[in-house]
């Protein structure tokens, strides 16, 4: 079998889970088939490169993306199944299985109709970005959602979709990467006191990661308060964030923002050795960031919302807060309280931390992520 993976995102210029996720499918795949990599960029491993059209260099992004996918759909001639993440890539595989007669399956890792924000973003683009996601999921045949809350989400928002076409395939970790480890000098080097215990936020800012509710949260945690937070959406967002933490920065003592993206190793170790994880995210399909978290041993402290329940399991691996859109002060009430008792705790933190290790590496190893998304291919070959 001959598989096109379509992707925005791939080596090295991965940001965000859905790029982590493939990247690591793609390596158990090429294990049991053949497998092109159609990218936006990254050419690791043999990947092949697409950009926009030159003449839309000053164009709406959205337009841009869908340039790119056009040639994209020209470049996957020879493949069995096409296989697109995001609705960067989706109309690629779209226009893919119409050009070439081949099956489209489609991995939602999040839904425009659940992000209503990215507006601020593409402006008008939204609303093709919008109409790219539609036409693809509900002409795909299949799509796989990377959570049970993630497949009602899709069957909710597109109810005119086939529920027997719509398949969980959650996301993976892989435990020997995301491990606990001794050293302290990245820590040292981002100006992190080793000696005194720490919160972590990873992740990029946007309204999606809910990062502006933690910091609002923030004033009265103990210890101290690690951000790494960076690739800003909208410079408008970019400017909140600054604000609101050079407020906090004001205020207290301890915060320390990483304002990059940084390489996996150094995130490892801030991961290793924190004593809350924080994810406060408002939308999160599946959320990869607590499984990396919980593999390298941390405690984690998050949103009640989309797949993060089927990943940290309250009072197990971590505390769940729930969130409610209308009231905002009271969810952030919740996540100052929830991650002030781990950080006071640190015998709790450990035993929830080991726990959630222990889970990650029994539930949701990549090789059984690559099988399970063979099946449906398999499936769509067969014409189920």
């Amino acid at each position: 079998m001959r598989v096109g993976v379509l992707t925005r995102e791939w080596p090295p210029e991965v940001y965000g889970g859905a790029g982590v996720h493939v990247e690591y499918l793609v390596r158990e795949l090429r294990r049991l088939a053949d497998v092109d990599v159609h990218s936006f960029g990254g050419t690791s491993g043999g990947a092949t490169s697409h950009s926009p059209d030159p003449r839309l260099a000053d164009a709406n992004a959205a337009l841009q993306v869908l340039s790119t996918d056009l040639s994209i759909a020209a470049a996957t001639a020879g493949c069995d199944v096409v296989h697109s993440h995001t609705w960067y890539a989706n109309m690629a595989g779209h226009w893919s299985a119409l050009l070439h007669d081949v099956p489209h399956v489609a991995t939602t890792h999040s839904l425009e109709p659940h992000r209503p924000w990215k507006a601020e973003q593409l402006g008008g683009g939204y609303r093709l970005s919008s109409w790219a996601e539609r036409t693809a999921v509900l002409g795909a045949d299949a799509v796989i959602a990377v959570s049970r809350g993630m497949r009602r989400d899709v069957l909710a928002s597109y109810p005119e979709l086939d529920p027997a076409r719509v398949h969980v395939v959650v996301n993976g970790i892989d435990t020997q990467e995301y491990a606990s480890v001794e050293g302290t000098d990245v820590l040292e080097r981002y100006g992190v006191d080793p000696a005194v215990p720490y919160a972590l936020f990873v992740g990029r800012i946007t309204r999606q990661k809910g990062l502006v509710h933690l910091l609002r949260a923030a004033d009265d945690l103990p210890g101290q308060l690690v951000l790494c937070a960076g690739a800003p959406d909208t410079p408008e967002i970019a400017a909140e964030t600054r604000e609101l933490v050079e407020a906090l920065q004001a205020r207290r003592r301890g915060v320390v923002w990483i304002r990059s993206m940084l390489p996996k190793p150094e995130v490892v170790q801030l991961l290793s050795h924190a004593t809350a994880f924080v994810c406060p995210s408002v939308y999160e399909p599946l959320g990869i960031v607590n499984l990396e978290a919980m593999a390298c041993g941390t405690a984690v402290v998050a949103s009640a919302v989309g797949g993060i329940p089927e990943v940290v399991v309250d009072g197990e691996t971590g505390v769940l807060v729930p969130y409610d859109e209308a009231d905002p002060s009271a969810f952030e009430r919740g996540i100052a309280d929830a991650v002030a008792g781990v950080l006071a705790d640190p015998d709790r933190a450990a035993a929830l931390g080991r726990a959630g290790r222990q889970r990650a590496v029994e539930h949701f190893g990549w090789d059984a992520v690559a099988r399970q998304t063979m099946t449906v291919y398999e499936g769509v070959l067969r014409g189920d």
